[in-house]
């Protein structure tokens, strides 16, 4: 019989320089160690571990090819270190996983063999994702492992929410609204409850900050719409991803400019959003930037009024709204941010106390409004530990 107070699981949530990765205590969920490999591709690239309160692991800079090689990375260390960390699960984040796939599943042959059909729908990020499995599957051959689909948090949305206005032929090859960032936004649903019994009551809308953003509107415990569509490139403006366009947009760009569709997923996906206007895609170094440089403030700018517009449109969506989560890393990271978005929405109930937000307080909003604003921490890799628990049917002591 498996002593879970001994073993762990392993979570991994692999993206398109990084790779992060957490060894959670199986019997109580709860963080043993954390680490990542950074700058992947770069001739910098790093790993870093670490438990609790220090680092246990510092590794020299170095090249990782891709992130796949960062991932034999990962695997070395811990068959180095397997006396000291059991592993008896495996959870993986993947970004996509079809119509067929929205429910967490434990990976098989045939799970691989049908992911494989729908590279189509997230070429940026499944084939990574494939091939991290696959090198732990090799690695870890008796140890289940669960895939964890970011899309799953929206699988129940109204089809008014879920359908593009198209051909029904589109829609049963998979041309639907699948929504991303599921996993942080099953964190903070999952936060949330467990200080507010009354929650399925309530209209939230939580939004997602990072160099990839987007927004989510939950009523009734359930996602009823989000701003990402068919694919993380969509909605609201980001780093590097251009966010919503007009449909004549990439005619033009194909049929004026001649770019090849890899052209143009390059360009929509990694040279696009704040990065296309400013040089530069990190929030806090534009920040810095912006009094001396206009297209810093341009950037910052669009990003907010973005925000902004997308929080009012998702209101409208539930019919009111009582509570505002941000998350992610702008939103749990920058006041500045935060403060700007809220601006000017005072006629919807959002007023933010700027000591409160200013001073890492979890509750932003100020006495006069009736909208709750609130900064919550998301942590995607407890989630997918979550899940893999469910899946493999482990009890819990939380």
């Amino acid at each position: 019989m498996i002593d879970k107070s001994t073993s762990y699981i392993l979570c991994l949530n692999g993206g398109s320089s990084s790779l992060k990765f957490s060894l959670y205590n199986a019997g109580s969920i709860k963080a043993e160690l954390q680490g990542s490999v950074d700058r992947i591709g770069a001739d910098d690239g790093k790993m870093e571990i670490k438990s609790q309160d220090h680092f246990i692991f510092k590794g020299r800079e170095t090249h990782y090819i891709n992130i796949v090689d960062a991932a034999k990375a990962v695997i070395g260390w811990l068959k180095g270190n397997r006396d000291h960390f059991s592993i008896i699960a495996i959870g993986h984040r993947l970004v996509q996983g079809g119509p067929e796939h929205l429910e967490p599943k434990l990976i098989t042959n045939d799970l691989l063999k049908s992911l494989h059909k729908y590279i189509y729908l997230a070429p940026n990020h499944l084939p990574g994702e494939i091939g991290i499995i696959k090198a732990f599957r090799s690695a870890f051959r008796k140890v289940p492992q669960v895939a964890c689909f970011d899309t799953s948090f929206h699988r129940h949305m109204p089809p008014q929410a879920k359908y593009y206005p198209l051909p029904i032929e589109y829609r049963e090859k998979g041309l639907i609204r699948y929504g991303f960032h599921g996993l942080s936004y099953g964190y903070i649903m999952e936060k949330l409850a467990e200080r507010n019994r009354s929650l399925s009551k309530k209209k939230i809308i939580i939004a997602h900050l990072g160099n990839g953003a987007s927004m989510a509107a939950v009523k009734n415990l359930v996602s009823i719409d989000t701003t990402m569509g068919i694919s993380p490139d969509g909605g609201l403006v980001m780093g590097t991803r251009s966010g919503d366009l007009d449909p004549g947009v990439p005619l033009f760009l194909l049929n004026q400019a001649k770019l090849s569709t890899d052209e143009l997923n390059d360009l929509m996906s990694k040279q696009s959003g704040l990065k296309a206007i400013a040089g530069i895609s990190d929030v806090q170094q534009l920040l810095k930037n912006e009094g001396r440089d206009p297209k810093a403030k341009e950037a910052l700018t669009l990003f907010c009024y973005q925000a902004k517009k997308f929080i009012g449109a998702l209101a409208a969506a539930m019919s009111g709204l009582d509570m505002l989560v941000f998350t992610g890393g702008i939103g749990e990271n920058s006041a500045v941010i935060r403060e700007r978005i809220c601006d000017g929405l005072d006629f919807m109930g959002i007023t933010i106390d700027k000591l409160f937000n200013n001073h890492g307080h979890e509750t932003i909003s100020s006495a006069t409004g009736h909208v709750k604003v609130s900064v919550i921490k998301t942590d995607e890799e407890w989630m997918i530990a979550r899940l893999v628990c469910n899946v493999l049917n482990f009890t819990t002591k939380q």
